[in-house]
């Protein structure tokens, strides 16, 4: 199998299919990222201690970038495994042209006139970087996900901004892209999923099928752009929690179907989050990780722990 970088809220896992390896235990984990290219250099984000990184696998770590407590997003560029960039609360981008080593931050984020709305719900004083993406042919466009309050673009390498566009999610939890169709811009988000074909200009909300709306995590499938994976839920209170509910679905580009076989719940089962590598499809949830060829039937990969029954934070599979 391929290796898996797992992050739960007080741990990073590291396994191939067998077994897993515990890291960075005891810190409040947000999200991490890792190029295929670079599979032991990994980018942990953290709420306590910055971007934490590692060159071999996790055996040893050191801080990237410490931009106050919260790192809450963090991607490597698809095409260049040395250009990363780190997403923060209060929201902030950073990038690194020199694979973590040194961090320039890219001014005027806050300065658009969305960002006068920007304020995240449980604590409606701040706001937050969610998710970061990269055009999978363009290293200088850039797509950023607010939570909460917009959708907002550089097609400069973050020397300018492009404001929340009519029609985009407003509570965006995940980006996609796919280098298929490099024009399109796929969210998952807590006002529902929805898809752009011209780079986040313009955006369509195909609904049909998906009876749960709280939606999280998007993957889509590499060798289909069409083949597109999400995690959803009513509400917050049924994703976010170990006792609640919530689903995967699936669609091949006509409408919503669950795609719950192999996997365990809904009942009890925390909103997964998704990933894409080379070959398949990876579900990670509160219940274990799972694999599916095509994203309808799933496999558990590897034995699960008790004490990893958390709310996962982040997956990167390479």
């Amino acid at each position: 199998m391929d290796t898996a970088y797992a992050a739960l809220s007080d741990r990073v896992l590291v396994g191939d299919g067998d077994a897993w390896t515990d890291r960075l235990v005891s810190h409040d984990v947000a999200c991490l990222d890792v190029h295929p290219d670079t599979p032991d250099r990994v980018f942990v984000g953290t709420v306590d201690a910055g971007l934490q990184y590692t060159t071999d696998g996790g055996s040893s770590w050191r801080t990237a970038l410490d931009a106050g407590d919260r790192v809450t997003a963090v991607t490597v560029d698809p095409q260049d495994p040395k250009v990363v960039w780190t997403g923060t609360e209060p929201s902030a981008v950073y990038r690194s042209d020199d694979g973590g080593e040194s961090w320039t931050e890219r001014d005027g984020l806050t300065d658009l006139a969305s960002a006068s709305r920007w304020s995240f719900p449980p604590r409606p004083h701040t706001h937050h970087v969610r998710w970061l993406a990269v055009a999978p042919d363009d290293p200088d466009r850039l797509y950023v996900a607010v939570e909460a309050g917009a959708f907002v673009r550089s097609p400069d390498g973050g020397r300018t901004w492009l404001d929340h566009p009519d029609g985009a999610r407003r509570d965006t939890h995940t980006l996609a892209t796919h280098p298929d169709a490099p024009d399109r811009v796929y969210t998952a988000a807590g006002d529902g999923y929805a898809r752009s074909d011209d780079r986040g200009e313009t955006w369509t909300h195909p609904q049909d099928g998906l009876a749960h709306r709280y939606v999280w995590s998007v993957a889509v499938h590499p060798d289909d752009p069409e083949t597109v994976v999400v995690s959803a839920a009513s509400g917050p209170r049924a994703a976010h929690s170990t006792t609640g509910e919530s689903y995967v679905y699936r669609s091949v580009g006509d409408g919503w179907e669950r795609a719950m076989d192999g996997l365990p719940g809904p009942d009890g089962l925390a909103r997964a989050v998704l990933a894409g590598s080379e070959t398949a499809v990876y579900a990670l949830a509160n219940r274990g990780l799972f694999r599916s060829e095509g994203g309808a039937d799933w496999h558990r990969v590897g034995q699960w722990h008790p004490d990893y029954d958390q709310v996962p934070r982040g997956l990167a599979v390479v």
